[in-house]
């Protein structure tokens, strides 16, 4: 049994209106180890897991015996998503809360010339999206394509990707991927 220990970090600050640089500062820990932990892109030793739950505070045993809830609220007003990018890329999530979830839906805009990074995106599971307006490069693995409106994709996720808004205006994309991962 597998237990998704990024969302059930993520779940229990959030609970506590903890932000990731206040549990991180808590706990003696950098924000962005935080962050790795909850995007399941780096597994904590149970020393450095014991020492940020001291900073929420809850112990091991609590942490992996709790079971939250799953959200059961089906539609959510456009003021409800949930912002979870930062500086000039916007991912606005559907729902607060994703822990249990297997799909994650976001709506992305990309400022005009705004990347992923140069470092290619890699992790477990599927993603696809649909452009709604602007125009977004789209890197996987050794393949380039510039989409537009109307434009979609949809790709392994291990596979090397990433993504560039190119032209003068922003780029707006629908986009879901199952596993959750940000």
């Amino acid at each position: 049994m597998s237990v998704d220990i990024g969302n059930r970090l993520r779940h229990l600050r959030l609970m506590h209106n903890l932000s990731q640089r206040e549990l991180a500062k808590r706990a003696g820990v950098t924000n962005s180890t935080i962050s790795l932990i909850e995007s399941n892109a780096s597994n904590p030793s149970v020393g450095a897991l014991k020492r940020i739950l001291d900073g929420i505070p809850i112990g091991l045993a609590e942490f992996f015996s709790f079971e939250p809830e799953r959200p059961r609220k089906a539609f959510y007003a456009a003021e409800e998503l949930v912002e979870i990018g930062k500086g000039p890329i916007s991912y606005r999530q559907i729902g607060e809360n994703l822990f249990g979830r297997s799909l994650q839906i976001l709506k992305e805009c990309y400022q005009p010339g705004a990347d992923t990074g140069k470092v290619p995106l890699v992790h477990d599971g599927e993603e696809g999206g649909i452009v709604l307006s602007g125009r977004i490069e789209v890197t996987v693995d050794d393949e380039r394509r510039i989409l537009g409106p109307g434009d979609a994709y949809y790709f392994e996720s291990r596979r090397p990707h990433r993504f560039r808004c190119v032209g003068p205006v922003p780029c707006e994309v629908i986009s879901a991927c199952t596993p959750p991962t940000f």
